[in-house]
């Protein structure tokens, strides 16, 4: 079993920055393919981008194409959300998830999930 802990949420003007986190413990992720999903109020949560286990492969919802990168250090056991030119729309409460199965931009095909930490982005 992993555990997920997110970081670096916070608030932000629209065009700037965030880098989220998430760190894993009690497995080491190289077992795991990742992703990022993220819930606005009173709406679904919905998939912002998947990585591989290796790093290789990424994939994003089109909405963060262009703005956001998903990457991942196995050695420290984290991955990351790289945000940028955020868009008020952006405002959520963001989710690392982690899948034993291949990469999926489904919430169901993946087994564990963080708390979330909260980005709200300010126009």
């Amino acid at each position: 079993q992993v555990q997920l802990v997110e970081s670096g949420g916070g608030l932000v003007q629209a065009g700037g920055s965030l880098r989220l986190s998430c760190a894993a413990s009690g497995r080491t992720l190289i077992f795991y393919t990742m992703g990022w999903f993220r819930q606005a109020l009173g709406k679904e949560r919905e998939f912002v981008a998947g990585i591989s286990r290796n790093g290789g492969s990424t994939f994003y919802a089109d909405s963060v194409k262009g703005r956001f990168a998903i990457s991942r250090d196995n050695a420290k056991n984290t991955v990351y959300l790289q945000m940028n030119s955020l868009k008020p729309e952006d405002t959520a409460a963001y989710y690392c998830a982690a899948s034993f199965g291949s990469t999926s931009d489904t919430a169901r095909a993946y087994d564990y999930w963080g708390q979330g930490t909260q980005v709200t982005v300010s126009s």
